[in-house]
């Protein structure tokens, strides 16, 4: 069984990410969380589109374990935006 480029390249990105949490910051890591982002994301569409919905799921599930502070942030944003929809 071989893996395919896009679980490669997922896994690549995971090593970065955890450097780059690893490493000091003066922002509180959010530069960096910018750009894993917008790396991450075409990649989390590849190994979807290549490797099928279960090891897509596993790779967004790896990729929210590492940018939780984000993800906790938008949810508090949609959360937010859907009470003030709400209370109209």
């Amino acid at each position: 069984m071989t893996l395919s480029a896009s679980v490669i390249a997922i896994c690549i990105w995971l090593f970065a990410a955890n450097l780059a949490a690893l490493l000091p910051s003066k922002d509180n890591h959010w530069s960096r969380a910018y750009f894993l982002i917008a790396t991450g994301a075409p990649i989390l569409v590849w190994v979807f589109f290549e490797n099928g919905v279960l090891i897509g799921l596993v790779a967004l599930v790896a990729s929210g374990s590492v940018l939780r502070w984000p993800l906790y942030y938008a949810w508090r944003w949609v959360l937010r935006l859907g009470s003030r929809v709400l209370n109209r």
